[in-house]
């Protein structure tokens, strides 16, 4: 197994080889771009018997397993990329990474 390599997006000026000896510039990236993937920011989890489920109603409350200014999981399109914390930009919600997680990928 290789550790993920990766790249700020502002360092790929110029081309970057490939194995066929071609250069991939910015421009190449540009449909890539445009591809939409599902960010998601998990607070935190909770597990409860269907039961108790059933008997939620308006203004119960669920305990999470997070403590309060403990780091949120960052996913995207359902694989953890991140941890941050949690924003109020103007009236809305937001995150802030505070740590890229870095995965190992397998190799054919």
């Amino acid at each position: 197994m290789a550790e993920k390599e990766s790249l700020p997006l502002n360092e790929l000026n110029g081309t970057q080889g490939n194995p066929d000896g071609a250069g991939v510039t910015i421009e190449h990236l540009d449909a890539v771009y445009a591809v939409p993937v599902e960010v998601s920011a998990v607070l935190g989890k909770a597990t409860m018997p269907v039961s108790s489920l059933l008997k939620l109603g308006r203004g119960a409350v669920v305990e999470l397993d997070r403590k309060v200014g403990e780091a949120i999981d960052i996913y995207v399109n359902n694989r953890l990329v991140a941890r941050g914390e949690v924003v109020v930009v103007e009236d809305r919600l937001g995150i802030t990474m505070t740590e890229i997680i870095k995965t190992e990928r397998k190799e054919n």
